[in-house]
């Protein structure tokens, strides 16, 4: 199953790494991509929602559910 996130705060290539990073490290998830120019992440899998932003809020950017 996919997920998009809305992810704000991303500005470089390094940024949208450590958010796919940051995403791989969660229960359940297959794969994650993420995109600065579209402010999204996609993931693949079936980790949940609160989880993914969790994720992301910890890498130190904003998210929501999209």
């Amino acid at each position: 199953m996919g997920t998009t996130l809305r992810v704000t705060g991303m500005t470089c290539e390094g940024c949208e790494d450590i958010v796919e990073t940051a995403l791989e490290m969660a229960d359940g998830v297959e794969s994650a991509s993420a995109d600065r120019e579209a402010n999204e992440a996609t993931v693949e899998g079936d980790a949940s929602t609160e989880t993914l932003v969790e994720k992301v809020h910890l890498a130190g950017y904003d998210a929501e559910a999209a």
